[in-house]
């Protein structure tokens, strides 16, 4: 067994509970679902249908508030911008919009068009959507390519604490969660990386790249 996200081959049992067991790698610290765990696409496909991120509902704009208010602190006026797993209803592009940022947008599921990941830009976010990686050190490090030297990589994610608030946690039982991360794991991503992460508050994450 090989961690997702840095590929080493040491893991320790974390937590079992009665739908799955859960891993934690020795080396980046991520705990992680095993492959055999894993949802079919389309049972997926119908989790995230159920999800309602409706734009104009001010109470997930308050939510999502809490990436987009210090990212936009950090950015320079009319930005190139790129939410990755955006979702059915892509609030955080509106938002990003009315600011006055160009934000294109990206969804395997509900906006699948791929041409917006072969392009650079001066920010990405991806809110709620490292949990669902099944490979995220593929998909961080191609999110972290396509940003500009300067740029922001902005992550919302409830972070694992330890293994007793892990047992209770209401993060795990959602199925297609499978990639837990923690303030130890930025550290170690970001230090890969030149780059030290800026925790906000419990679950926001962002991350600048240097060159």
């Amino acid at each position: 067994m090989h961690c997702p996200l840095c590929g080493a081959s040491g893991a320790e049992f974390f937590h079992r509970d009665g739908q799955r067991e859960y891993l934690r790698c020795v080396d980046c610290q991520l705990v992680y679902v095993p492959p055999r765990y894993f949802l079919d696409l389309e049972s997926e496909r119908a989790e995230y249908s159920l999800h309602e991120n409706d734009p104009a509902d001010e109470g997930y704009r308050g939510f999502l508030s809490r990436l987009a208010t210090p990212l936009m602190e950090r950015l320079p006026g009319n930005a190139r911008g790129l939410d990755f797993g955006c979702g059915p209803g892509p609030a955080l592009v509106a938002m990003l919009r009315e600011a006055g940022h160009d934000v294109s947008r990206y969804d395997p599921f509900f906006f699948p068009d791929r041409t917006p990941l072969s392009r650079r830009y001066d920010f990405i976010t991806a809110t709620e959507v490292v949990e669902h990686l099944h490979r995220p050190g593929e998909e961080l490090e191609r999110l972290w390519a396509m940003l500009r030297p300067g740029g922001w990589l902005g992550i919302m994610t409830k972070l694992v604490i330890d293994a007793n608030a892990f047992a209770g946690w209401h993060y795990k039982n959602d199925l297609t969660h499978v990639s837990f991360f923690s303030r130890d794991t930025w550290t170690w991503w970001g230090e890969c990386r030149d780059a030290r992460p800026v925790f906000v508050g419990n679950d926001v994450i962002l991350l600048r790249r240097e060159r």
